[in-house]
């Protein structure tokens, strides 16, 4: 049994309002954005700030706070504008280079006005100078000017006579009658002293970077005694990501789950799959199925395009609609290429998956990658991700299997177009990368490409359908475990006129009866008892069950649609019954 819990915020951020987020967070309950919360209510009273969300029954805490913080205002982020004008260009900084730049900038502005109080100081000792030296010899001083026609006569005569220049000679001429007395002697007599004391402390500044540091030192920590208060936030060189499990966002479901070959996706309940008819799928008539499956909204759907690209959907996302509507196209959210189109889709219960990825390519590769390269980026609802890098323009991803090694014994079986096979160990085939075109498979002649490779077990038959709808089934063993990157060997009888090709195979195991389907390209659908044909020879070509004429060359063969069906309504009714 679960025990009661309850988030109590106490502290919100700066200019948020509390009314506000009690409200956002009882609407995300009230969506279903987040499972797990009973109610937010403002608790708030004269001993402080309160906000109480109350929990179910054994909910999962940290992650509903996690959910929050990411989602509402309960954390929010102050952004600011980085770019600056320096060195008189404007440019994105960092705090250090900022830093640096103010530092540059407080010693510019300290050696200027030190230079500026120096020339001033030094203006003024000059002065203070030709003014004791007026007072030394006064009563010549007095003489002359006395003797002068007027002012501008005064001053040249001072300068001529005496040799003081002529801002001092102005000073002279201006110079107070009160100040002739001994008094005022001294007073210039200290001022001179700590003008020539100033003077030399600028000088140090100037040309010693030292003191200019001990200055910008003292100045600084004078700012901060009048201004500095203590720090309230916290700077780190890593930020705590949130994560977010998904459990908390999404309702575990069980789900019915379709991707057709045009692009079209959906996932509807089971109640409204096990009401409908099993080819009541909303479909058009030119369109068919590529996955039927049954899953929960936590699951993961992978869809593979024949230019190696990969579409990721959780499945919770994916558009829910009834089991006859059509759902929503692929290309509402991403687009394709013109001649781009989904091969295969795969669901996956988890992205954390152990195996790989097999795929091959109609130039005759194979490539093996960790499942877990694949965990889809930050734009995957916008953007398809790549899934194998292909060698040349005309090269197309033709098959996709996930892969665990297992105690029963499975290899890869390719077959060409023209009819060569070649079945190798999966261990042949190195672990690369995603962006990475894989190794050889087969070796295919000029004009020949590979028509499609199988993750196969030993004990299965192998059914392949040529572009002149011939049918043929025969054992997996008759086709031997070698080396990859060989021709191989043909598996139909090389005809001189009109010869048969490989438009594509499947594995089945022995034990099954159910029926096939051949997928032609208007499409039209013809289905295949097994039990109505016999195993055939390595070398036959197999006999007719498409007329091309009337219904068009064959391109797949799949496992029959309807026996799909069939098992996914079991699975809906077993777990209704439990």
């Amino acid at each position: 049994v679960g025990v009661l819990q309850q988030i109590n915020v106490t502290e919100i951020p700066y200019e948020v309002n509390k009314a506000q987020l009690v409200k956002r967070i009882n609407d995300l309950r009230l969506a279903k954005k987040v499972e797990g919360i009973v109610e937010a209510r403002d608790e708030t009273d004269r001993s402080g700030l309160r906000i109480a969300i109350e929990l179910k029954r054994g909910a999962n805490a940290q992650g509903i706070l996690n959910y929050l913080l990411k989602n509402t205002d309960l954390q929010i982020n102050y952004n600011f504008n980085m770019v600056a004008i320096d060195d008189q260009r404007p440019m994105r900084v960092g705090l250090k280079h900022i830093l640096a730049s103010y530092l540059a900038f407080q010693k510019q502005v300290v050696r200027r006005r030190t230079q500026f109080n120096l020339t001033k100081a030094q203006h003024r000792l000059h002065i203070v100078t030709g003014l004791i030296k007026a007072l030394s010899i006064l009563d010549e001083v007095i003489k002359t000017i006395r003797a002068s026609k007027n002012r501008k006569d005064a001053k040249q005569n001072l300068v001529d006579q005496y040799q003081f220049t002529a801002e001092q000679a102005e000073a002279i001429v201006t110079l107070q009658l009160y100040r002739l007395t001994n008094t005022d002697v001294t007073e210039l007599e200290d001022e001179q002293a700590k003008l020539s004391k100033r003077i030399d402390e600028f000088k140090l500044i100037l040309n010693n970077d030292h003191e200019l540091a001990a200055v910008l030192r003292r100045e600084m920590r004078s700012v901060k005694k009048e201004f500095g208060n203590p720090r309230r936030t916290k700077i780190e060189d890593q930020v705590e990501k949130l994560e977010v499990d998904t459990k908390v966002t999404v309702a575990k479901e069980d789900v019915m789950v379709l991707v057709s070959h045009a692009g079209y996706i959906k996932r509807s309940s089971l109640r409204s799959f096990k009401a409908s008819a099993l080819d009541e799928n909303g479909l058009r008539e030119d369109d068919y199925p590529l996955l039927i499956q049954q899953t929960t909204t936590l699951a993961h759907l992978f869809m593979f395009t024949n230019l190696g690209h990969v579409i990721y959907r959780p499945v919770h996302e994916i558009a829910d609609a009834r089991w006859k509507d059509t759902g929503e196209h692929i290309s509402q959210t991403i687009g394709l290429a013109d001649d781009e189109e989904i091969i295969t889709a795969k669901i996956f219960d988890r992205l954390d998956l152990p195996g790989t990825l097999l795929m091959g390519t109609s130039d005759g590769q194979v490539k093996q990658s960790a499942f877990t390269d694949y965990q889809p980026g930050s734009r995957y609802r916008s953007h398809a991700s790549v899934a194998i890098k292909l060698k040349s323009p005309n090269a197309r991803l033709v098959s996709v299997d996930y892969y665990e090694p297992a105690d029963k014994n499975q290899s890869l079986l390719a077959i060409s177009r023209d009819g060569y096979a070649v079945r190798f160990d999966v261990a042949d085939v190195p672990v690369t990368g995603i962006r990475t075109a894989g190794v050889r498979a087969i070796n295919l002649k000029d004009d020949d490409v590979m028509a499609d490779l199988a993750l196969v077990t030993d004990g299965q038959r192998i059914a392949t359908i040529t572009q002149r709808g011939a049918f043929k089934e025969m054992p997996l063993e008759e086709i031997a475990v070698g080396a990859r990157s060989r021709r191989g060997e043909l598996v139909l009888h090389r005809l001189k006129r009109n010869p048969h090709q490989i438009a594509d195979f499947l594995a089945y195991d022995a034990d099954f009866t159910g029926n096939l389907e051949v997928i032609t390209d208007r499409p039209m659908f013809q289905d295949i008892a097994i039990s109505d044909h016999h195993l055939g020879s390595v070398k036959s070509n197999g006999t007719f069950v498409i007329d091309t004429d009337t219904q068009g060359t064959p391109v797949k063969i799949r496992r029959k649609q309807a026996n799909i069906l069939q098992e996914a309504g079991s699975a809906v009714e077993d777990s209704a019954s439990k």
